[in-house]
């Protein structure tokens, strides 16, 4: 059994109850394809030193795969939704003084990616009324997973 802040995840999302909803993976390479993606996925996972969570997210800075599967672990799937990143983590970006084209380290990734994690699972806004680029969040059923929980941030502690 996994406590928090045991799981190894760069970012580990519990729901309100405390339960493991969601893992996420942080990489700095830009343009990884999807089935790329999918294949580092079930790499890390067929270690099986990580906890599983019904979501999993890899992070890339231009793209966002989320599976929102729990029942394809250790298969070689498709992500349910490959997203892109850029109108996401551009604000965050702006806010830190980072302009097009310079790199960001994955360790600013992973805190930029938990400031947006943290506005979604502290949102108080009724659930349709989420940013509609962000809609996927919705439609996965990630954004009720979410609500009202919390994070471990293992890449910056």
């Amino acid at each position: 059994m996994f406590a928090q802040g045991d799981t190894g995840w760069d970012l580990a999302v519990y729901n309100k109850d405390g339960q493991l909803v969601l893992v996420v993976q942080v990489k700095g390479k830009l343009n990884a394809s999807a089935q790329w993606a999918s294949q580092l996925r079930s790499n890390i996972l067929a270690h099986g030193i990580y906890p599983k969570a019904p979501y999993f997210l890899m992070v890339f800075p231009d793209k966002f795969y989320l599976w929102a599967n729990e029942d394809a672990q250790l298969d070689i799937s498709e992500p349910t939704y490959a997203v892109d990143a850029r109108p996401i983590i551009q604000p965050y970006l702006d806010k830190a003084g980072i302009t097009q084209g310079q790199t960001i380290s994955s360790q600013s990734l992973v805190l930029i990616v938990a400031a947006w994690l943290s506005k979604i699972i502290y949102n108080e806004l009724p659930l349709g009324e989420t940013d509609e680029q962000e809609r996927w969040l919705v439609d996965s059923g990630l954004y009720a997973a979410v609500a009202g929980g919390s994070f471990d941030c293992e890449a910056v502690a």
